[in-house]
């Protein structure tokens, strides 16, 4: 079974921005485009670097996965690992939502 993998992550991408406020989803989006390749390679590089100094007051874990996810835009190697923790987070953030909401 042949996977786009582009498309997967175009799709998890979507579904992120969906849960952000306007200005965030605004912003990652204009990330995501092609013609802002120049801004997003460094800036990956930055989160994937603040990433590994998470022991530092503003700096934290959270910025190597967000920076690994702009990476995999323009690096094809990355995308099946990206996209399989993303259907994974996926699944874990729908089934907590459902579990709150049953009765």
């Amino acid at each position: 079974m042949s996977v786009n993998y582009q498309n997967e992550l175009d799709r998890h991408f979507a579904w992120f921005e969906a849960k952000l406020p306007a200005g965030p989803a605004r912003f990652v989006s204009w990330l995501r485009r092609p013609s802002s390749r120049l801004v997003r390679i460094p800036l990956a590089a930055l989160l994937v670097v603040g990433g590994f100094l998470s022991f530092l007051p503003v700096l934290g874990f959270w910025m190597l996965p967000l920076g690994l996810l702009l990476f995999a835009q323009d690096v094809p190697a990355l995308q099946p690992p990206l996209v399989r923790m993303l259907a994974w987070v996926e699944r874990r953030w729908n089934g907590r939502q459902r579990a709150r909401n049953a009765p």
